[in-house]
């Protein structure tokens, strides 16, 4: 377990310690250096299993990378019909009448559509990227902003009613995915609303909103004049509704699949390229042409809308080509096992604290939740429904932690890609370590939240 995490103290020391020569500071060399302690300790020292651990860290990252750029490019043609500024005006009017309002607002379209997509990351990208001039606007650091698209897209993914978090932990437990839905409806909206709350009180300090912020029309009204700019939006809404319904069980409703199941499987067995197979992903692609058919896009350059998303996507792409050596390292060193293999020496009076601390470490490493959830609460679950808890119970709870833990320092892919994200539309630095701490207590208060549902039967 000291090998496991000697790397992780190397890279906090390295990104925390600024006066280090050279590197302190910088997470680029934090993360190499990671990675490089992580197969050195395990005594992986030949440069051709270097290689192929940074081509298989590569690989597990290739949805990520591959959802930022085509979230980038989505988000210039959503620019450059207008889309946003309907639907955050309308969100605008409806909620922001006030400072406070105004970032309530633009949370609750970040989760609205984190729900909707079922996926934190893409929603962060495309949503997020036009909710950043005017939360700058409020007065917040780019650290700020970067942290809160990060809890928007993230809580939102967790949400009713596209929720894979939910529907992975129902599975690995065995539960009824309906009651466990039935349950999330509270449970999940009270997160949001508490975590919402404490940083619109914490960080909104100015009190009279700037002129140009200040909503002019009803947000129906707003709604109406603006409905032939949201039809991209609106189809990336219905495509994940049928991909993700629960009659897909009987009828396959997932168009993508129809549409792009030729390139599925052509890409699945290469490195990397496979990550154009991934759902959000074509998705993402398919959106970004029915978009590139509308006259305002066209007028604005495809030229453009390829160029200006791909730019914003650079210093994210900096940061995961070092990242997949740091991810790669930990798998080719075994330490993802070794976590599992230590939950499971744990007793019963400890499994439930200790399980939950498993997650955590693993969220900590991958900065996935779907890893930590097939990683640990794949027997975590099974092993707590042994000792009397229904899984209806374990599956809620599974999902709440496995959500807070992928968020947590110092592997957040989705703080890796939106703080750059914000760094590329303000033109300032947005620093990734500051980030992820800021939005910290928000996702420690999702974890300690479904560790505390482990202790309260309700269902």
């Amino acid at each position: 377990m000291i090998n496991v995490l000697l790397p992780i103290i190397v890279l906090i020391a390295v990104v925390v310690i600024k006066k280090i020569p050279l590197i302190g500071g910088k997470v680029h060399w934090a993360l190499l250096l990671s990675g490089a302690v992580a197969l050195l300790s395990a005594g992986i020292v030949s440069p051709v299993a270097w290689v192929t651990a940074y081509i298989d860290g590569l690989n597990r990252l290739s949805w990520v990378i591959l959802i930022a750029v085509f979230g980038s490019i989505y988000a210039e043609t959503q620019i450059a019909m207008g889309t946003m500024d309907v639907v955050l005006n309308a969100s605008r009017s409806a909620f922001g009448h006030s400072p406070k309002g105004l970032y309530v607002a633009g949370m609750i379209t970040l989760i609205l559509f984190g729900s909707l997509l079922g996926e934190g990351l893409s929603a962060a990208c495309v949503v997020g990227v036009l909710l950043i001039p005017p939360l700058i606007d409020l007065g917040m650091e780019p650290e700020q902003v970067s942290a809160s698209l990060v809890l928007g897209g993230l809580l939102g993914s967790l949400c009713p009613p596209m929720t894979n978090g939910i529907v992975l932990a129902s599975s690995l437990c065995g539960a009824n995915y309906d009651e466990v839905l039935k349950w999330s409806f509270l449970t999940v909206p009270f997160c949001c609303a508490v975590i919402i709350a404490f940083y619109a009180i914490h960080w909104i300090k100015i009190k009279s909103l700037p002129e140009h912020l200040i909503p002019k029309e009803k947000a129906g009204t707003i709604l109406k004049q603006g409905f032939t700019k949201l039809i991209p939006m609106l189809t990336l809404v219905v495509i994940m509704i049928l991909a993700y319904g629960p009659w897909n069980s009987t009828v396959n409703t997932n168009v993508i699949n129809y549409i792009w199941g030729w390139l599925q499987k052509l890409v699945a067995p290469i490195p990397f390229v496979n990550g154009l197979g991934n759902m959000i992903v074509l998705s993402l692609v398919t959106v970004t042409i029915l978009a590139c058919c509308f006259k305002s896009t066209r007028e604005y350059g495809l030229g453009n809308v390829i160029k200006n998303g791909w730019k914003k996507y650079l210093p994210c792409g900096a940061v995961h080509l070092c990242c997949a050596l740091m991810l790669g390292g930990f798998y080719a060193a075994g330490y993802i096992d070794v976590i599992a293999q230590w939950a499971t020496t744990l007793n019963t009076h400890a499994l439930k604290l200790g399980g939950s601390a498993a997650m955590g470490l693993m969220g900590m490493i991958t900065g996935s939740q779907s890893t930590v959830q097939n990683v640990v609460l794949s027997f975590f679950g099974p092993a707590l429904v042994a000792t009397g808890m229904t899984p209806e119970s374990v599956a809620l709870a599974g999902s709440h932690i496995a959500m807070g833990s992928q968020a947590f320092p110092p592997t957040d892919l989705c703080t890796i890609v939106v703080a750059p994200l914000v760094a590329g539309v303000i033109g300032k630095d947005c620093d990734y370590v500051k980030s992820m701490m800021k939005s910290l207590p928000g996702f420690l208060f999702l974890f300690f939240f479904g560790v505390l549902l482990l202790f309260i039967p309700f269902a």
